[in-house]
């Protein structure tokens, strides 16, 4: 009897086992839905994102280490997600709309501008930055008013480029219109062509040129030939929305948290005033003086931790590189130190190249350490130039009336606009140090960003021209084959 029952119950479970697998066999049948993209991603522990090279987006910075806008925006994501962030560089430009569009990649941060021919194939994220397409020409050159001043110009684009879109929408005005697109090349590349005369005129965005004339000071902006465009990532397109809607919510947090205008100050903060004049002088002291002075500036660095070319770049704003430099006020030598910071330090003759670039090395050096160590790079040594120039004093002051403004003592995006205050009886009176001519830090470390920028932009220059005579060199030498 007891044998009987189990063999029912068993023919029983096998009856229902039977049944279950014919239902999930049943077309449209699914007990267990794929996991979401987002979901997906998390679980691999990866993100990919198809970027391009360019000072606006992904390149490696001074200390090695990736950089750039795009590049500090995805790895935030990346963290966000708590996965790892793999990077994609395709070998052209026109490659990326294509790779989005093919789901080659999670999404693209690579500078896009939003047109309508683009959202046709992909789906834009939330806009972060705005830029104007604008006609590039050299100084020197007849300056162009119009589309009908360039027609028998030589005009390259980059191929694939929401350049190319406009240009065709400008030729149905003007059906003369011609130019060449080039898939080899970057933006950024051709403005350097439009500098050496190699073409006449390119198209680039306007934050690109921002960034370039610092380096080519003749490059000129004939006129804008399109009304500002919002820049995104780009997503394939699909119904699964998480990923997406995950973005949405990561660049409303750092919109909110005043960290999206953060990074925006620290890549372009310093490009907002273009001295041409100032940028020739610089370049001609560069070869005429630093290389006097620039062994002197290495071994500081070093001593102290810090990158010789900042140091450069502080010395120049204090002095043009000139050690007999003194100021109305007192203060000499190659980094401007006063009396009573060279006594301080040890420095017995503040015109002494040496001595000079040694003591305002270690004074920077304690400026950064008495910084609190909360704040994060590159803000703290912004804040420690700042005070390098205007007194540590004052710097806390200004903090003090960042933080009752309501905004952020720890960010330099928010302080440098609190220290201009210091000049206003209303502010200085309730700090503990007073007045102080606070737009002049404020100036002091822009100047000394850029100069930062072009310094480490020629040295780069120049060692790999040293690379390229020491690779002719050897291959001239190489004894031949008996």
């Amino acid at each position: 009897m007891v044998v009987l029952i189990v063999a029912n119950n068993t023919m029983r479970c096998s009856l229902v086992l039977s049944i279950f697998v014919v239902i999930l066999s049943l077309p449209g049948c699914n007990f267990f839905p794929e996991p979401s993209l987002l979901a997906k991603i998390k679980s691999d522990g990866e993100i990919v994102v198809i970027t391009r090279p360019g000072s606006t987006t992904y390149y490696q910075g001074p200390d090695g280490q990736p950089a750039g806008l795009e590049y500090e925006l995805a790895k935030r994501f990346a963290d966000r997600l708590g996965v790892k962030l793999k990077i994609i560089v395709p070998p052209f430009f026109s490659d990326v709309i294509p790779m989005i569009a093919r789901g080659d990649a999670h999404f693209a941060a690579a500078g896009l501008s939003v047109t309508d021919v683009r959202q046709k194939v992909v789906r834009f994220g939330p806009s972060y930055q705005q830029i104007t397409q604008q006609l590039i020409y050299r100084y020197g050159n007849a300056r162009p008013k119009g589309i009908a001043d360039i027609i028998d110009g030589d005009i390259e684009v980059v191929s694939g480029s929401s350049h190319v879109e406009q240009l065709v929408k400008l030729q149905q005005q003007h059906p003369a219109l011609r130019w060449r697109e080039s898939s080899e090349m970057e933006s950024e590349e051709l403005l350097t062509f439009v500098w050496d005369r190699m073409i006449d005129y390119t198209v680039a965005d306007s934050n690109e040129v921002a960034l370039s004339q610092r380096f080519y000071p003749e490059l000129r902006v004939a006129f804008d030939i399109n009304k500002p465009e919002p820049i995104a990532w780009a997503f394939p397109l699909g119904d699964d929305d998480t990923l997406y809607n995950e973005t949405v919510q990561f660049f409303a947090a750092l919109l909110d948290s005043g960290e999206l205008e953060q990074l925006l100050e620290r890549y372009y903060g310093h490009t907002k005033t273009f001295d041409y004049v100032g940028t020739r002088k610089f370049k001609t002291h560069y070869y005429q003086r630093l290389v006097t002075y620039q062994a002197l500036f290495e071994e500081a660095a070093e001593q102290n931790g810090l990158d010789w070319r900042l140091l450069a770049a502080m010395s120049y704003q204090e002095s043009h590189w000139n050690p007999k430099a003194i100021s109305p006020t007192g203060v000499r030598g190659l980094m401007m130190l006063t009396l009573t910071t060279a006594r301080q330090l040890g420095i017995r003759n503040r015109i002494d190249p040496e001595q000079s670039i040694n003591g305002g090395a270690r004074y920077l050096k304690s400026l950064i350490k008495r910084v609190p160590q909360r704040i994060q790079e590159p803000d703290r040594t912004w804040m420690a130039i700042a005070a390098y120039n205007v007194g540590f004093g004052h710097l806390k002051d200004a903090r003090t009336i960042t933080r009752r403004r309501g905004f952020d003592p720890d960010k330099w995006v928010d302080v440098k606009e609190s220290l201009p205050l210091l000049r206003q009886k209303k502010w200085y009176q309730k700090t503990r140090y007073g007045y102080a001519r606070g737009h002049e830090p404020v100036m002091y470390v822009r100047n000394i960003r850029n100069y930062y920028d072009l310094v480490r932009r020629i040295s780069d220059e120049k060692k790999s021209e040293r690379t390229e005579e020491r690779r002719e060199e050897s291959i001239t030498t190489f004894p031949r084959a008996i």
